[in-house]
Parts: structure tokens; C-alpha cells; sequence
């Protein structure tokens, strides 16, 4: 029997790195889970993975490229009809690690519209069905998007615009005295696939050969469950890859 009286945990991007490993987290915390990522094979094995170890927890899996702006009204509305969402993580993201004038357009594009233009959909579409209501929406940002370092221009704008429209829309929220709330977990480096997709490698990368010191996957699903049990805005991690938590860091 599956807790389907309990409320759901909705997260993209939840195939693999933070995403997957927050799934584990609530699942442990007896949430019901559905999972969003567009390699539909590795949430499917994710799936089986939880529930052999939590049978009770109800997993749906959509299959959906973040970056198909037009699609995600619809994506949204069949899941937020069927199910009663406590929170919603925005996870999904990518970055490329180069400068600027050696993008080629496409890669511009489909780094936008992933980052920042569906989370800027989805998060639209949540808040207006839940403004009202004691739930929670996180949008995972970066460390990058408080900080540009060298050939991070691209990634960093875009992050700085979920670190923005988050941080802005909790005040708003909280000035209107509505129950909501909206927050940003920014990561510093974490053992993800980031790396190897950051730079066209066709192979994992250890990370302790290009870290001195980095953070976990589990790390941050730790992380975020420590941001939403608190009331702070943004759980931004710092140079010695602790968590703080606070108001909101930009002007």
C-alpha cells in the first residue's frame, strides 16, 4: 500500500546528482515522490531503487526536457491535478564551462531556457495555484550566480536571474502575508555530472582531482531538506562548503 493520502515531493532534473539524491532524502522523510527528468531509463531505475527500499512511498516519474518551454504548462497541470504537492523543487540545470565567444547558439539556448526560462514558467504556474497555501518552492540556483568566475558568464547570468526571481518573489509573498514560501539552495562545487557536461568530456571526472574540497550529492539533499525546515530564504554554500542560511543576499 502506498501513502497516497500523503503529500507529494515534485522535483526535476531528478535523474541523477542532487536531484536523485534529494529523491532518496524525502522518500527516507515518507514523502510520495514525483520524479521529472528527460532520461526516462534512469528514472525508472531510480524509482525501483526507492522503492525497494520504501515500499510505502508512492514514485511517479514524468519524462520531460526542461527545455521544451512550451510543453510545461501542460506537464504542470496534469501533475498538480492529480497530486497534493507540499513541494516543488525546480533542480534542473546545466552549465558549460568556456568563454562566452566560444558558445555556439544552441547551447546558449537550450542552457536559458533550462535555467532559467522554465524555472521562471514553472515557478509562475506554482505560485499561482499556491500562494495561499503552507507549502514550499525551491529553485536551485549556484554558487555561480552570486559570483562570476572566468568562463562562467553564461552560466552565471542565468543563475543570477533564479537567485532574483526567487528572492524577490518570497518578499513579495511574505509582504502580501501570503502562507507560500519561495527559496534558492545554492551549491558551491558538488560530485555531480556537472563537470563532465560543463566540458564536453565523454567521461566522469573525479573530483578530487579538480577540487581541494567539494560537497556531495547527499550533501545537498541534506542541505535542502535543513533550508526548508528553516525559515530562511537562501541556503547558499559557502567557500568551506557549509550551509548558511538566510535572508535574502541580493539588494
Amino acid at each position: 500500500m502506498t501513502k497516497q493520502n500523503q503529500p507529494y515531493v515534485v522535483i526535476t532534473g531528478a535523474s541523477a546528482g542532487i536531484g536523485a539524491a534529494s529523491a532518496k532524502k524525502f522518500a527516507g522523510l515518507g514523502y510520495n515522490l514525483v520524479l521529472v527528468a528527460r532520461r526516462l531509463d534512469r528514472l525508472t531505475a531510480l524509482k525501483h531503487e526507492i522503492q525497494t527500499v520504501h515500499a510505502d512511498v508512492a514514485v511517479v516519474t514524468v519524462q520531460q526536457e526542461l527545455a521544451m518551454i512550451s510543453d510545461l504548462p501542460k506537464m504542470y497541470q496534469r501533475i498538480n491535478d492529480k497530486y497534493q504537492i507540499k513541494v516543488w523543487v525546480n533542480n534542473a540545470g546545466f552549465g558549460k564551462i568556456k568563454a562566452l565567444d566560444e558558445y555556439d547558439l544552441t547551447e546558449v539556448t537550450q542552457m536559458v531556457q533550462t535555467n532559467s526560462e522554465a524555472v521562471a514558467v514553472l515557478t509562475t504556474l506554482f505560485t499561482k495555484d499556491h500562494e495561499t497555501e503552507d507549502v514550499q518552492l525551491v529553485n536551485v540556483s549556484s554558487r555561480a550566480g552570486y559570483h562570476v568566475w572566468p568562463n562562467t558568464v553564461m552560466y552565471s547570468a542565468t543563475k543570477f536571474f533564479v537567485g532574483a526571481l526567487t528572492e524577490g518573489l518570497d518578499s513579495e509573498l511574505q509582504r502580501r502575508g501570503l502562507a507560500m514560501r519561495a527559496k534558492v539552495l545554492a551549491p558551491n562545487a558538488t560530485e555531480t555530472e556537472f563537470q563532465r557536461i560543463a566540458k564536453n568530456l565523454d567521461h566522469d571526472v573525479d573530483y578530487s582531482e579538480v577540487f581541494d574540497t567539494y560537497n556531495t550529492s547527499d550533501d545537498l539533499a541534506d542541505f535542502l531538506v535543513a533550508l526548508l525546515d528553516s525559515d530562511a530564504a537562501v541556503g547558499f554554500v559557502n567557500d568551506e562548503y557549509e550551509l548558511e542560511l538566510s535572508g535574502s543576499r541580493l539588494p
